[in-house]
């Protein structure tokens, strides 16, 4: 199989790498950083002079202090660097259960020494348990700082290599009784952004274990593990169902669900699950009183209200959809572990042969962000992470469905607006108190009724509102008149402020209030954000239409296009959003505008298309380090699964690309293969 070149960060003399991470480990919150290996190097033909270089790894089999010392043994050798040898080399691999860095220290020739040091620096014994532990934690490193296809992954974090942790079903047995063995431990690693508080079924050791089980298809071995986990713990459940749900089991799943539900009633998973499971299957009738129990169940948790809001989304009631989306509870976006090093004084980012392919290589194309427009540069929504993502693209699919001008005036139906208040602070009168702010959505009243942040005196007046900047308005742009910027809504604060009594007594209740309700400023915010995507998207999409008109070129760099492509996407235009891509396409490659012409391959079936797009993203990732993209291996796996593996390899040798770039693709088949994935039989 071929590898990977070796990334090279040179060591600036006055910082040492090693003792950086060290002194980093107490920041550490949840699997930690990759993989991190730095070896010394001095001329062959000097003895004195030695420089420290080093590089991050995920993948590696860290399950002893012989694997990790073989890997610093391949690397004694570079092509690349023919004046110096390696003299001695360590690797570093976080223990995230322990919450200890293991070390490998090998001389060259000479002597192998293991060890771990714990987050105040002291150095202590590696024993068996921590080696198990620090297996477990690489392949769920592995899977999580893998790239999705899109690059951005890669981008972020500067001469990774990453490999595929589990290529046999000798290894996938190994790192499922792994998990098995330390499963119970598995809240301890913490969980994805969504997850207000890491449990037994919601952490990364099970987001890991799903994961692996998605991409190789091996719902077989899922099964059998979480079989076993639920005899000793019937809260397993929720996952069970959910790998019968993904192996195409679906009667098994709702026999469970229908079980565990009887012995645990108010499990937010189980409920979660079969409210996710009744939505997708057109049901939403069933899903709302399932997604409401759920809410119930786990009211601090931000992924219960959000599937609230989806049925109501489903149902088309868009007031409630508002109601139960300004209830979630949100987050502050906690990102991975990063390694924390500075800059390096010099870096190598070599080529293997293997990689070398001309339509693919991006590695000279000089960045455009300064060329970019202002205002494209600025949109926020981008940006959006965790839980403001997931809300975002809840609110987006809202005005999808029933456009910008409606979206208004449902949220003025719902909430509470700037000009009313100050209306209505002249004529107080007695409202109804007895209700709850986040009540009124699971009782699935027609209309809102008074929140429960406190009167409206009790909020503060001000808004995010984003400065123009001198930006030309709707209607100097030539929008659609339906793209007007919306209305000022009052808006609390913060969903945990306690509110404070209204200083003027005869102005606490307001006629016009019964209701409705405040604002959330972070929902007012996604409003004032999404105002501003859909002004930038219909400027583009007049200007082309004119342009086209005009029979002229209508013309931005690949950069803009790329961040037009996003906004289509994430505003729920896939076409425009393939339009853009493509055109960042015509002018240089781009895994990210690459990905997103995939994603609409898949959706008409093109198959040829796919995987003329998977080819070059798998060329793309090998030739940054990257050896193993889950995303990509599991687009494989679904194509071989429908086409069959002669003819998916058929298509694969029939492309016009360099036969050693082909081969990358063949490698990723082959792994299915060795899998057994259906559709490689014969």
């Amino acid at each position: 199989m071929p590898s990977t070149a070796v990334p090279e960060l040179f060591e600036d003399d006055a910082h040492s790498v090693v003792e950086i991470r060290t002194d980093s480990l107490p920041t550490l919150r949840e699997l930690g950083p990759p993989d991190l290996v730095h070896l010394v190097k001095q001329p062959i033909k000097s003895t004195t002079k030695q420089v420290g270089v080093y590089h991050h790894v995920t993948g590696i089999d860290a399950s002893s202090s012989a694997s990790l010392a073989a890997y610093i043994n391949t690397l004694t050798y570079s092509p690349n660097d023919k004046l110096n040898k390696v003299t001695s080399g360590i690797y570093c691999c976080y223990n995230a259960f322990s919450r200890v860095d293991m070390r490998v220290q090998v001389q060259i020739p000479g002597t192998v020494e293991s060890y771990c040091v714990d987050e105040r620096g002291n150095k202590m014994e590696a024993t068996e348990d921590h080696w198990l532990e620090t297996y477990l934690c690489s392949v769920l490193r592995a899977y999580s700082y893998a790239d999705n296809g899109s690059g951005d992954t890669i981008k972020r974090i500067i001469g990774v290599r990453r490999f595929n942790p589990i290529t046999s079903t000798d290894q996938e047995q190994r790192f499922l009784d792994a998990a098995e063995r330390l499963f119970f431990s598995g809240w301890q690693l913490g969980s994805d952004p969504e997850i207000q508080v890491p449990n037994l079924v919601s952490n990364h050791l099970t987001s890991g274990i799903l994961t692996y089980i998605k991409i190789s298809g091996r719902f077989a071995s899922g099964i059998n593990l979480f079989e076993k986990l639920r005899a000793r713990d019937p809260e397993i459940s929720s996952l069970l169902a959910r790998v019968y749900i993904a192996g195409d089991e679906e009667v098994k799943a709702v026999r469970l669900l229908h079980d565990a539900v009887q012995e645990l009633p108010m499990d937010y998973s189980l409920l979660d699950c079969q409210a996710d499971f009744c939505n997708k299957k057109s049901r939403s009738d069933l899903a709302l009183d399932i997604a409401k129990r759920a809410v119930i169940a786990a009211p601090s948790e931000f992924n219960t209200w959000a599937r609230l809001a989806e049925v109501y989304v489903v149902q088309e009631q868009w007031e409630l959809a508002l109601l139960t989306l300004n209830s979630c509870p949100m987050f502050t976006y906690q990102d991975k572990d990063a390694p924390r090093l500075p800059e390096p004084s010099r870096v190598s980012l070599p080529l293997a042969p293997e990689t070398l392919c001309d339509e693919i290589d991006d590695a000279g194309a000089a960045p455009e962000v300064d060329m970019v427009h202002p205002t494209l540069r600025r949109l926020a929504a981008g940006n959006y992470k965790g839980t403001f993502h997931k809300a975002y693209m809840l609110l987006t699919q809202i005005t999808k469905k029933i456009g910008w001008d409606q979206l208004l005036k449902t949220r003025s139906q719902v909430f509470v607006m700037e000009e009313e208040y100050r209306a209505e602070k002249q004529t107080a009168a007695p409202v109804e108190k007895n209700r709850n702010a986040s009540t009124t959505a699971l009782r699935g009243d027609d209309t809102p009724q008074p929140n429960g942040h406190g009167e409206p005196e009790a909020a503060s007046e001000t808004t995010d509102e984003p400065h123009d900047d001198g930006e030309p308005s709707a209607a100097d742009s030539h929008l659609d008149p339906d793209v007007s910027k919306p209305d000022t809504t009052i808006t609390v604060r913060s969903a945990t402020e306690t509110p404070q009594p209204p200083t003027d007594p005869s102005h606490q209740d307001y006629t016009q209030f019964q209701h409705k309700r405040l604002c959330e400023r972070w929902l007012d915010n996604l409003f004032m954000v999404l105002y501003e995507d859909l002004r930038i998207y219909t400027i583009w999409r007049t200007e082309a239409a004119q342009y086209r008109q005009q029979q002229l070129a209508y013309k931005k760099n690949a950069e803009e296009w790329e961040i037009l492509g996003d906004l289509a996407e994430r505003l729920h235009h896939p076409d425009e959003a393939v339009e853009a891509w493509q055109a960042c396409l015509s002018m240089r490659f781009s895994p990210k505008a690459m990905r997103g012409v995939l994603g609409l391959y898949e959706k008409h079936g093109d198959h040829r298309g796919m995987l003329g797009a998977l080819i070059r993203l798998v060329a793309w990732q090998y030739r940054w380090y990257s050896e193993f993209s889950p995303d990509l291996l599991y687009a494989i796996r679904k194509l071989i699964e429908e086409e069959g593996a002669v003819k998916v390899r058929s298509i694969i040798q029939a492309t016009s690309l360099p036969q050693h770039i082909l081969d990358l693709t063949h490698q990723y088949a082959a792994l299915c293969a060795a899998f057994k994935s259906d559709g490689t039989e014969g």
